[in-house]
């Protein structure tokens, strides 16, 4: 298929793109790394007027800690998060994450901007952000707004970015001491998006839990946070037994669809297990970061 007819723009700054948007309204669609909207565009499902290309500005690809969080730019690539050195000492959850998403191709095109603002509960970042607590900051004509994570997502590749507001950074709170994460995918074959996955970020004072956040992927029409799974762990010993309850809160919670990947009661249990997995692994990386 090939795309309609559009005017391509390619900004040079952050304040040139706000005012193409600005002008442009409705018309007009943001290119980061393009792998979610070309392949609409080719489809007919995205009929944009103009593009507004952001890969020629600059300063909006970096991964560094600053002020007590760890910052990423919105146009920093997959291929960047997975190779760092930084991510897989200090933020472990977020570099096995980088490491399943699509394939290397994708991954060194696509954007870790590109994959919130989609806003689509298959990508893999969603569920991964909710787990970290993450802050997510927008530019606008009105200048610069921060957006807590559990209020960015509000529908299916809905988000809460106004139509001329540009993602810019993410940030994630440095981790606390004792704390641990993992992300458990279950795929039906390698590249594909996840029949089920489990972001599990929790912090441990010994052998109790003291804190948890756990977000699921591609289980429910919004990117989610297992609130029940992560309140049977809070203030608990991790026993099999109390992580086998979490698991089965999530599974609870989550509302999958029935698709080519399984029924409904498939991707429960399958959300179960991949739960209890990045649980046990967490525990696992807390345990050795707090030794």
């Amino acid at each position: 298929m090939i795309p309609g007819e559009f005017e391509y723009h390619a900004p040079s700054s952050l304040d040139e793109a706000v005012a193409l948007l600005e002008r442009l309204g409705d018309d007009a669609k943001v290119l980061a790394g393009g792998h979610s909207l070309v392949p609409a565009m080719r489809f007919r499902l995205a009929l944009p007027e103009h593009l507004v290309d952001l890969n020629r500005i600059d300063g909006l690809a970096y991964v560094r800690e600053e002020g007590g969080h760890l910052a990423i730019g919105a146009m920093t690539r997959e291929s960047e998060i997975e190779q760092s050195s930084l991510l897989a000492e200090r933020y472990p959850l977020l570099t096995d994450a980088g490491r399943v998403i699509a394939d290397p191709l994708v991954r060194n095109r696509g954007t870790v901007g590109g994959n919130l603002a989609h806003a689509d509960p298959a990508n893999d970042h969603p569920a991964v952000m909710l787990a970290y607590g993450a802050t997510l900051v927008a530019q606008g004509p009105g200048g610069r707004r921060e957006i807590p994570v559990d209020d960015f997502f509000v529908g299916l590749f809905e988000s809460a970015l106004q139509p001329s507001e540009i993602l810019t950074e993410v940030r994630i709170p440095a981790p606390a001491a004792g704390s641990g994460g993992a992300y458990e995918k279950f795929e039906r074959k390698v590249g594909d998006y996840a029949i089920s996955a489990a972001a599990v970020q929790l912090t441990m004072n010994g052998d109790t839990c003291t804190a948890a956040r756990i977000g699921l992927t591609n289980v429910s029409a919004v990117p989610m946070r297992a609130l029940g799974a992560e309140q049977a762990l809070v203030g608990k010993t991790l026993t099999d037994d109390v992580i086998e309850a979490a698991g089965q809160a999530a599974a609870q919670e989550c509302d999958p669809s029935a698709d080519l990947r399984g029924s409904e009661d498939y991707k429960r249990d399958v959300t179960r297990v991949l739960v209890k997995r990045a649980i046990q692994r967490a525990v696992q990386r807390a345990k050795g970061a707090a030794s």
